[in-house]
C-alpha cells in the first residue's frame, strides 16, 4: 500500500514498445497500456515529469550471442517495432531515456535528468516486471529514490516472476499498490 508520495514525484514507464508489448504476458496488454495511459494523464494534471524508458538493444558492438535462447531477439526490428505504443501519449516535454540492457538507470542520464529537476521519488510502471522493471527499482533505490509501484500497471512474461517481483523484492525497494490508489495519492498532493 503507497502511504505517501514525495511532492518530487516523477512517473517512469517501462519498455512500453509495439513489439515488446506483442509478447505474451501475465495480464492482457490492453489492460496494462490502459493503466499506464491513466497514470501519465494524472501525471499531466499534477505537472509533474514522465519518463519513457525505451529499450533498443542494437547497439553498435554488442555480442549477438543470446544469453536465454528462450527469449525473443529484437537486434533485427525495425524502429517502428521499438517505437512507443500509440495508447501512451508523449509530448515533447517528457524525458525519452534509451537504455541498452534491463535497467533505465545503467550507462543512461536518467539520474541526472530526475535529479535536475529535483526529482526524489519514482512510480514505476511497464514491462517486464522482473525485469526491466526490477532492475530499474533496485538501481532507483541504491540511488535513494522513493519508489511506489503500479502493480495493475505492469507485466511479466512468466506469472511466477511478476508474483515474485510483486510480493517479495518490491516490498523491499519501496511501496506497492494499484494504479487508482496511486491517482489518489497524487491528487492529494495537488490539493495541499
Amino acid at each position: 500500500m503507497v502511504t505517501a508520495l514525495d511532492p518530487n514525484t516523477a512517473l517512469v514507464l517501462i519498455d512500453l514498445q509495439n513489439a515488446i508489448v506483442k509478447i505474451p504476458s501475465s495480464t492482457p496488454m490492453d489492460v496494462i497500456l490502459a493503466k499506464a495511459a491513466k497514470l501519465v494523464a494524472a501525471f499531466r494534471k499534477a505537472a509533474l515529469p514522465i519518463v519513457i524508458v525505451t529499450v533498443d538493444p542494437r547497439r553498435a558492438g554488442e555480442s549477438t550471442i543470446r544469453r536465454d535462447a528462450k527469449s525473443p531477439s529484437f537486434s533485427a526490428l525495425p524502429d517502428e517495432a521499438l517505437a512507443i505504443v500509440p495508447e501512451i501519449k508523449t509530448e515533447f516535454d517528457d524525458i525519452f531515456i534509451t537504455k541498452h540492457t534491463w535497467g533505465a538507470f545503467h550507462d543512461t542520464n536518467l539520474d541526472g535528468e530526475l535529479k535536475k529537476r529535483g526529482v526524489t521519488g519514482i512510480v514505476l510502471a511497464g514491462v517486464a516486471t522482473s525485469r526491466g522493471v526490477e532492475s530499474t527499482a533496485r538501481a532507483a533505490s541504491e540511488r535513494g529514490y522513493n519508489i511506489a509501484f503500479a502493480q495493475d500497471a505492469m507485466a511479466d512474461i512468466v506469472d511466477s516472476a511478476h508474483e515474485n517481483s510483486l510480493n517479495l523484492i518490491f516490498p523491499r525497494l519501496g511501496e506497492v499498490d494499484d494504479t487508482d490508489a496511486i491517482i489518489s495519492m497524487l491528487e492529494q498532493l495537488g490539493s495541499r
